[in-house]
C-alpha cells in the first residue's frame, strides 16, 4: 500500500479476529517504530511486545479505555524515558507502527495517554520509565470502511499563508 493511501484508509480498530499475527510483521512493527526520527536521535522509547493470551487479558484489565486489548493477538506497550520531546517522539514511533501495521492489513489503536502508572510492575517496568500508551493489534475482525472518513474539508482546518485564508 502507497503511504498516502495508508493515512488515507487507516481507522481505530478495536475488535479482531482470533489469528496470531505472523512473527515477520511483528519484527517490521517494532523496527518501524525503532526507524522513526526522533528528537536530537534521542530515541527515548522502549517497546514491550506482548503476545501471552493471559498478560494481554491482564493489561485489558488495566486500562479502562481499552478492555478489548484482551481479545487482540499482539499488544505493544510504549514506554518512554524522561526528556522534553518524548511524549512527541514516542508518539511519532506509535504512529510508524500503526500505518506499517496497517498497510499488512493489521488494525490498531491508541489506548490510554500517559496514565498507565499500574502497567509498570506487572511488566516488570522500571519506574523511570512512563508508560505512553498500549497498542493492540490483529486482523480486524470484520470489513471496515477504508477511506471512510468523517474530517473536516480541508479549507476549514488548513490556512494559505495567514490565519482564515482557506487552503482549497
Amino acid at each position: 500500500m502507497e503511504v498516502f493511501d495508508t493515512v488515507r484508509t487507516i481507522l481505530a480498530v478495536r475488535q479482531f479476529e482470533d489469528k496470531p499475527i505472523p512473527e515477520p510483521i511483528v519484527r517490521q512493527i517494532v523496527e518501524a517504530g525503532r526507524l522513526t526520527a526522533s528528537s536530537m536521535n534521542g530515541q527515548p522509547w522502549h517497546f514491550i511486545i506482548v503476545q501471552d493470551k493471559e498478560m494481554l487479558r491482564q493489561l485489558g484489565a488495566l486500562a479502562p479505555t481499552g478492555r478489548y486489548i484482551a481479545q487482540a493477538p499482539l499488544a505493544i506497550v510504549v514506554g518512554m524515558e524522561h526528556s522534553p520531546f518524548a511524549i512527541s517522539d514516542a508518539s511519532r514511533a506509535i504512529q510508524s507502527m500503526m500505518l506499517t501495521a496497517w498497510a499488512q492489513g493489521i488494525g490498531s489503536n491508541w489506548v490510554g495517554f500517559n496514565n498507565l502508572k499500574q502497567v509498570n510492575p506487572v511488566l516488570g517496568i522500571p519506574e523511570g520509565i512512563e508508560i505512553l500508551a498500549i497498542l493492540p493489534f490483529g486482523y480486524p475482525d470484520k470489513a471496515i470502511g477504508k477511506g471512510q472518513k468523517d474530517r473536516k474539508p480541508l479549507g476549514e482546518i488548513a490556512h494559505h499563508e495567514r490565519w482564515n485564508q482557506p487552503f482549497a
